[in-house]
């Protein structure tokens, strides 16, 4: 097992630094594995629906996972579309989580004294979501280079884990 750890390991260091030189096509196949989760999705929920005998509403919604998931595959120009629901889904996410950091802040404002760090990281997650918005290129080339530090960092640790225990 170490000499597999070893070798998926350097794979993802590999394929890590690739995605950091090439950030924006790394990000662009983000879609396609949106659309593989759709699809596993799906099929997970048909299972689960019908190992439970739930209502139809759980495999209708689904079946209409595997659907969409296909029809983004079949079809590469909608995997771009998926790329640029990304972004903004990313962008959605830092403006509430932000909204979220600055209420908590002000509701523990009388308990806890450490709540300006609380508030100012609401901020800034509202100011991170407003910015890309206004630039997704930027946040595409991000995108991009997390997934290759990702990927640098998970090989680092299957590299590691394999080195460490030759015997296993």
């Amino acid at each position: 097992m170490a000499g597999v750890n070893i070798i998926l390991g350097i794979f993802l260091i590999i394929g890590g630094i690739s995605c950091m030189v090439t950030p924006f096509a790394t990000f662009l196949s983000t879609g396609y594995y949106v659309a593989i989760i759709l699809m596993v999705y799906g099929i997970n929920g048909i299972i689960r629906a019908f190992q439970k005998k739930s209502g139809t509403m759980e495999i209708i919604v689904s079946v209409l996972a595997i659907l969409f998931g296909l029809y983004a595959i079949i079809r590469p120009g909608n995997i771009l579309t998926f790329d640029a629901m990304a972004i903004y889904l990313v962008a959605i996410w830092y403006i509430l989580q932000g909204i979220s950091s600055v209420i908590l802040a002000i509701q523990v404002k009388d308990t806890n004294k450490n709540w300006i760090w609380g508030l100012c990281s609401g901020i800034l997650g509202i100011l991170l979501g407003l910015y890309s918005f206004a630039h997704p290129g930027v946040t595409a080339i991000t995108t991009g280079m997390l997934i290759g530090l990702y990927f640098i960092i998970a090989g680092v640790g299957l590299l590691s884990a394999g080195v460490a225990n030759p015997d296993k």
